[in-house]
């Protein structure tokens, strides 16, 4: 019987998060997450969970802290943490947004990839999420893309200097229905209105549909798992045919 892995999954109390928690824990591994407080407290996890916020070098620390003290290494650590609450042309977007949408989605990966490495066996596996949109950019998600386009340079430098010890790669998804559509869990009314014109989007797509979580839960558990041994560095678009790199 295969050992039991220790996994951290970051954002792993939203729409994603949740199903790819499930997978891993039915599957017989370890997992802790870590997310906001408002994130966890909507959502009931059945794992172990830690409260923290990227946007915060020191509370990101604590939780790093925190994992080191549940368990001595993490095979696997899954960055799933971001959000974009507008579309807006560039020109019309203020400072202070993009700001915030640099730190929460670019700023805190770095931070967060940055202070799990150590906690990192040797063999192991980050995994982070970007987005379609940081290569296949669309008019209105400048902020965003600009931040994912960041979150793909950060996966391949890690990956360069890690080499001899962790695997980093990432995924990149298309629109998942999820909370993210609505400005982000723990972020948001998560039942609100969506921010995109998701019927446009859906025509524009060859598979015609958004993806559900589930859609990227698989891409994320073989670049955690030995099938992807192999791979650093590398992306993989999950988008129903929406970019073809």
């Amino acid at each position: 019987m295969t050992a039991a892995r220790r996994i951290a999954v970051l954002g792993g109390a939203g729409g994603i998060g949740r199903a790819l928690v499930k997978a891993l824990a039915d599957s017989g591994d370890e997992v802790v997450v870590l997310d906001l407080a408002a994130s966890l407290e909507r959502h009931a996890i059945d794992v172990p969970s830690i409260a923290i916020d990227v946007l915060s070098e020191a509370s990101i620390g604590a939780a790093m802290r925190d994992v080191a003290g549940r368990f001595p290494a993490l095979d696997g650590f899954v960055n799933l943490a971001g959000y974009n609450s507008r579309i807006q042309p560039l020109a019309e977007t203020s400072s202070d947004y993009f700001d915030d949408v640099i730190a929460g989605n670019l700023r805190g990966a770095f931070l967060s990839t940055k202070a799990v490495m150590p906690l990192m066996a040797k063999g192991g596996s980050v995994v982070m999420v970007a987005s379609g949109l940081a290569q296949f950019v669309r008019p209105g998600y400048g902020s965003y893309a600009a931040a994912k386009a960041g979150v793909v340079a950060l996966t391949k430098t890690f990956a360069h200097e890690w080499a001899l010890t962790v695997r980093v790669n990432a995924v990149a998804p298309g629109l998942v229905d999820t909370a993210f559509l609505r400005g982000g869990t723990g972020r948001s009314n998560e039942n609100g209105e969506s921010v995109v014109a998701l019927d446009a989007y859906r025509n524009a797509i060859p598979m015609k549909r958004l993806a559900y979580p589930e859609d990227v839960v698989g891409p994320i558990r073989f670049l955690l798992g030995a099938d992807s041994a192999y791979m650093t560095g590398q992306v993989l678009w999950v988008n129903g045919g929406g970019y073809m790199p």
